[in-house]
């Protein structure tokens, strides 16, 4: 035991140096990531890690999931409905069927009931992958917005498939029937639960006397809280954390009232989330030499073989898809027309983009070892081995390709989006004449005799008139100590006062979530100058 645990900590430790340098060189880290993985599995003496499957599955996935949920835009994912639906499920689908025929034709002994499982396994691409990978590049926030619903959506509707397909290896049965129906059933009770739960963690947020290490903490143990609560009722464990985290994220505002406990929440997730990426991919790689010397009748070099087929499939399969996604509907709806289109461009960086990670390898971590007491999964080492290779060949190939064909198509901002800073200056603007209104209404007295908030208000029309301003340019304290008290009580009633603006601006969709997000991210600063750390 204490020996893999400075197995672990050793392995995180070059993980985090292979990060500093990606970062060093401008590549994105889930790349030097896989090759960590790969290369690991060749170093002598280098122990094998047993690990139960199913707590792989259940330890990384809910997390990862409600992440991805949180940080949605829900003004974006609704707008991209039908693109984002289309990507998530019908090309989930499409990129199943066509992995489990091809597959059953390919491989020898693979029956189609394991070629939905592999397509399941293979089918939903990464969001943390495209995302690194696309950070500090200019592409349109269309393109974001949709790889981030797509991701969401779909790891919920690619771990159906795996599910129904593991159960038709399982016992040996399978009716199109009876799993469509209970593909509805399962997801939408999951959906169910999801939102019940979600209720009940919010309510404890809202009334009870929590506080900021509480509230984090039980932030980390939502999805576990909403899966083990779906499966239990052999649910979607899936569908319950996604739409408990879209549940949670909107009503953040909410539940979250200082700023201590949106910073803190924040630094823990990004921290858990990070250390989870680098351990399923360090998991994999330790796991590899013994899914080597399991394969049996299938070589090495077979399976490598295999797993580059099913890679350019997964390749050309989401290319054939995407341009059609984007293209038919704007020919049979004047609605989808009023949008700009997104030409030839757009698509192509969104097809290319479709890089497996995480997600694919934990859940085929998760098939288990044996069928029964009696009888080993059939191929389980070779259907990771294939995984293997083709998050290899997405994050290698085209993770390192897809800078390239941004910076040759040189596309630009495709819809009719205000530039962030313009967006900063004008929610600053909204947000300080709030705060001077409610300074001339509610802190008359305070105005007159508090020096400090004589400064405060003077503060405020010059931030006022240096955003104004700007924003023509590119078109063309006492020592008292009750003073300081009552200055800062006011200005910690202004900052509720324009968190509860900001949220409105969400809800009214003229400005996009992420500038609302940084806005209110310096307001939390800015109430830390205040409360410093005594809510912890």
């Amino acid at each position: 035991m204490h020996e893999d645990l400075l197995l672990i900590l050793g392995l995180l430790l070059v993980v985090m140096m292979l990060v500093m340098l990606a970062q060093r060189i401008k590549i994105a880290y889930p790349i030097f990531l896989v090759l960590a993985g790969l290369g690991i599995s060749f170093i002598p003496g280098i122990p094998v890690l047993k690990l139960d499957p199913e707590i792989i599955f259940l330890i990384f996935l809910p997390p990862l999931l409600y992440e991805a949920a949180w940080y949605t835009s829900w003004n974006d994912f609704w707008k991209w409905k039908r693109t984002i639906g289309l990507m998530a499920f019908g090309l989930v689908f499409l990129t199943s069927i066509v992995v489990a025929f091809a597959s059953q034709a390919l491989i020898p002994g693979f029956t189609l009931a394991m070629g939905f499982l592999l397509g399941g396994i293979v089918s939903p691409p990464d969001a943390i992958a495209a995302t690194t990978v696309l950070k500090g590049l200019k592409v349109p926030k269309r393109t974001i917005a949709m790889l981030e619903g797509e991701s969401l959506i779909n790891d919920a509707s690619s771990l159906i498939v795996f599910r129904f397909a593991l159960a038709a290896v399982m016992t040996g049965m399978f009716s199109m029937e009876d799993a469509t129906g209970q593909f509805f059933l399962v997801a939408g009770m999951g959906i169910v639960v999801g939102i019940v739960g979600a209720h009940i963690i919010y309510f404890i947020h809202k009334y009870l006397p929590t506080t900021p290490s509480i509230d984090a903490a039980l932030t980390v143990m939502t999805p576990y809280i909403l899966f083990l609560s779906a499966e239990h009722f052999h649910y979607s464990g899936v569908m319950a954390v996604v739409s408990g985290g879209l549940f949670m994220s909107f009503r953040s505002h909410e539940i979250f009232k200082t700023g201590m406990t949106r910073i803190n929440m924040t630094s823990v997730w990004s921290t858990l989330v990070f250390v989870m990426n680098a351990l399923v991919f360090i998991l994999i790689g330790l796991e590899l030499p013994d899914i080597i010397s399991g394969l049996g009748e299938n070589t090495v070099m077979e399976g490598i073989k295999y797993g580059l087929i099913i890679s350019a499939i997964v390749i050309v399969v989401r290319l054939l898809w995407i341009y059609p996604v984007a293209h038919v509907p704007r020919w049979l709806s004047k609605k989808v027309r009023k949008d700009p289109s997104p030409g030839w461009k757009n698509p192509l960086i969104i097809g290319w983009a479709g890089m497996r990670g995480v997600v694919s390898l934990a859940t085929a971590l998760s098939i288990p070892v044996m069928m029964n007491e009696q009888q080993q999964f059939p191929m389980r080492n070779l259907i990771i081995l294939i995984t293997f290779v083709v998050i290899f060949v997405t994050l290698v190939f085209q993770g390192l390709t897809l800078p390239l064909i941004i910076k040759l198509t040189n596309i630009g901002e495709i819809d009719n989006i205000l530039p962030s800073h313009e967006q900063q200056a004008k929610i600053q603007i909204r947000l300080d004449n709030l705060a001077l209104e409610r300074v001339s209404e509610k802190y008359e007295k305070l105005l007159r005799e508090n020096t400090l908030v004589e400064n405060f208000k003077d503060n405020l029309n010059n931030d006022v008139a240096l955003q104004e301003g700007y924003l023509s340019s590119l078109e063309m304290c006492t020592n008292r100590r009750n003073d300081i008290n009552d200055y800062n009580n006011m200005m910690l009633d202004i900052f509720g006062l324009q968190r509860k603006e900001l949220f409105k601006m969400k809800r009214e969709k003229d400005f996009s979530d992420d500038e609302i997000r940084k806005v209110e991210s310096h307001l939390d600063l800015n109430e830390l100058k205040i409360t410093g750390n005594k809510h912890l």
